[in-house]
């Protein structure tokens, strides 16, 4: 059995095949204590159970895509909030910068794993620094340094070489100048 919050309390709710749980919660109880009586409606209790249909439809989805896709659809909501604070009257170009770094850092972190989502997020990612440059400018802010741009892919780690092969010698140190 689930439960449902509202501003009354948690209320269980029966789920249509769905038995009682055969191990408790790891969290604890999820609702009134057994033999507690809801003070909820006919129409609250079915009400509730709609949203508990639902809630695990939504998992149910959600458990199905591929984990990229739903980190992707989550990132855009840093290019989403940037737009929202580049489009101010007065720009904030702080806060837009903070969801640009953060959509940076997503994608640069992550690249090819986010799979079919990262092109379109590298392309939202240019667009939004694009757009950031061009806001700063309109603005009459000083020349802003733009957000770092993610890397296309990360560098693979060079394997070191084997004693005796070429590039085993420590770089030359720059001269001091007199």
């Amino acid at each position: 059995m689930s439960s449902l919050w509202t501003p009354g309390g948690e209320h269980p709710v029966d789920r249509p095949g769905r038995g009682a749980p055969t191990e408790p919660s790891p969290t604890g109880p999820a609702g009134p204590p057994p033999g507690a009586e809801p003070d909820l409606s006919p129409e609250e209790r079915a009400a509730a159970e709609e949203y508990a249909r639902q809630l695990d439809e939504a998992r149910r989805q959600l458990i199905e895509m591929p984990a990229g896709v739903v980190v992707g659809q989550q990132a855009l909501q840093f290019y989403d909030l940037a737009v929202l604070h580049l489009g101010q009257p007065q720009p904030r170009l702080d806060e837009a910068r903070l969801a640009i770094d953060a959509l940076a850092a997503v994608v640069g972190s992550l690249g090819s794993r986010l799979g079919e989502a990262e092109a379109p997020l590298r392309q939202a990612l240019n667009q939004v620094q694009m757009a950031f440059v061009q806001v700063s400018r309109d603005a009459g802010a000083p020349p802003p340094q733009p957000p770092p741009a993610a890397p296309a892919e990360p560098a693979p780690r060079a394997e070191p070489a084997a004693e005796g092969e070429a590039g085993d010698e420590p770089a030359a140190e720059p001269d001091a100048g007199p």
